[in-house]
């Protein structure tokens, strides 16, 4: 991400883990319930298998795999005893760690298939979460607590729903002696959330690829959107992601002493660089899947919104129509490449002529453009030779061209939802943020978001206080992954 974004009154790519690439500020008061009433949905009552699940997803949700203070190998020690128990023998699980980052692992399983020139199909998901402080939260983070219809817990949503559901889909296919065509991994994997730390799926791609080749991945990234009355809209497939990079723009200066001002001053600079930046716009661009998500979501969206969606869908030029999507900050992250300023400093005393400046912009690229091209554009703009613009290590490969959406990845798909959501429509989506699919599509293993999971409007508290999940949307999301698992291991 998975991360959520909010797209207008209707947006339809929240899913779990959708901003990945940079962890996300965790410390903020307390709502105050006062004010805001806590949410409410119907409250299921469970099958047999759906209360074993809940158990696994429940010891899942309550080990502490944050960066911080957690481990994600506890994490993935504890779910290889649940698929050894389900008969999976010690040869099919392969745990892993780097050793300067023990608690970083994660975890391989494998589910033989029965044709050895069939290519496997990976099932992804990170066992990591976001930082949570149990001071900043109304219920404890690290204990799932249920209430009012939904979980609470930090990963309830992002990503130990999916994370949970892979390896309950894995041990229930084991005990139903299930027989598939082609082998089904699944990789658990940690690092997703926190850009720079060690990521599972990065280390598999480099240094294991052969453990997790598949013909394609399935992976968080995309969920489905329930209305204000909890009524599913969409679902939605994420066909390929926006690259995330940072830049750092600096400038230095003697300095001096206060009483002594130039306007040659160091923050001026950045700071008029960064002004030029904001008024920026990057030209529009399209994917087949970002055109069809506005053809397809327009008249759901309906009114002005709407219909610029469907015109600007039928005329990829038209400015007018693009200009209203581009007002809301979600969608606009869906039509071109975005910068935009997201740290500063400067300065060293508060009667002194600054001596440094520096602010870091964060972009999130559209495929096809490069890191380097984006950067030459902010030089462009910028137009000050005092000051200089770096790039950051990038996060992860650059997939050139979104995976393509054959039938054979969607009527799976559109087959399976329409058993749980008949008449809910499928849309595919260009995704704004990143997840960990960054690694995979481009080393050849194309990685599509799909998790069957429908979110709020608000978002459901992913990355942020409180996070939840209705439990009526993750148990239709274990149901309708699991049909589609077996679907895709059966394909011809």
């Amino acid at each position: 991400m998975r991360s959520v974004i909010g797209l207008g009154a209707l947006a339809l790519t929240l899913s779990p883990g959708f901003a990945a690439a940079q962890s996300a500020p965790t410390s903020a008061p307390k709502t105050s319930s006062a004010t805001t009433p806590a949410p409410t949905a119907p409250t299921p009552t469970l099958r047999p298998d759906q209360v074993a699940f809940r158990a696994l997803y429940k010891e899942l949700v309550e080990t502490n795999t944050t960066l911080s203070a957690g481990s994600c190998t506890v994490a993935a020690d504890r779910m290889a005893a649940h698929l050894k128990a389900a008969g999976f023998p010690q040869a099919d699980l392969h745990p892993f760690a780097a050793p300067d980052h023990p608690k970083e692992g994660g975890l391989v399983d494998v589910l033989h298939g029965t044709d050895p020139k069939a290519k496997a199909i990976l099932l992804l998901a990170h066992l990591d979460v976001v930082e949570a402080h149990r001071e900043d939260w109304t219920r404890d983070p690290f204990t799932m607590v249920e209430e009012n219809g939904y979980y609470y817990g930090r990963g309830t949503s992002d990503d130990k729903a999916q994370a949970a559901v892979w390896v309950d889909t894995l041990m229930r296919l084991k005990q139903e002696g299930f027989h598939p065509r082609r082998d089904i991994k699944m990789a658990l994997t940690c690092g997703e959330e926190t850009s720079g730390a060690f990521n599972g799926a990065q280390y598999l791609a480099n240094h294991e690829r052969q453990l997790i080749d598949a013909a394609f991945a399935l992976n968080e990234g995309a969920g489905g959107r329930l209305d204000a009355n909890g009524k599913p809209i969409a679902l939605n497939v994420e066909d390929g992601e926006k690259f995330p990079q940072d830049y750092t723009l600096v400038t230095t200066n003697p300095g001096g002493h206060s009483s002594r001002p130039s306007r040659d001053n160091a923050i001026y600079h950045v700071a008029l660089g960064l002004l030029k930046i904001g008024r920026y716009s990057f030209p529009l661009e399209f994917t087949d899947a970002s055109k069809e998500y506005l053809a397809q979501t327009g008249p759901l969206v309906g009114g002005e919104m709407g219909a610029a969606m469907i015109a600007l869908a039928n005329d990829p030029k038209d400015q007018d129509d693009a200009q209203i999507i581009e007002n809301d900050p979600g969608y606009n992250g869906m039509l071109h490449t975005t910068c935009v300023a997201t740290m500063m400093k400067a300065g060293h005393a508060t009667n002194a002529l600054p001596q440094r400046a520096e602010a870091n912009v964060n972009c999130r690229i559209f495929p096809g453009t490069t890191p380097e091209q984006v950067r030459e554009t902010l030089v462009q703009l910028v137009q000050d030779p005092k000051i200089t613009i770096t790039m950051a290590s990038a996060r992860s490969p650059i997939a050139k061209v979104p995976p393509p959406l054959t039938p054979q990845i969607m009527d799976p798909i559109k087959a399976e939802a329409a058993k749980i959501w008949p008449g809910v429509p499928v849309i595919p989506v260009l995704t704004a943020g990143a997840t960990d699919g960054a690694f995979l599509t481009p080393v050849g293993i194309p990685t599509y978001g799909v998790t069957g999971m429908f979110g709020d409007p608000d978002g459901n508290g992913v990355h942020g206080l409180n996070e939840r999940i209705r439990i009526t949307s993750l148990m239709n999301g274990r149901d309708f992954l699991y049909g589609l698992v077996k679907a895709y291991a059966t394909q011809e």
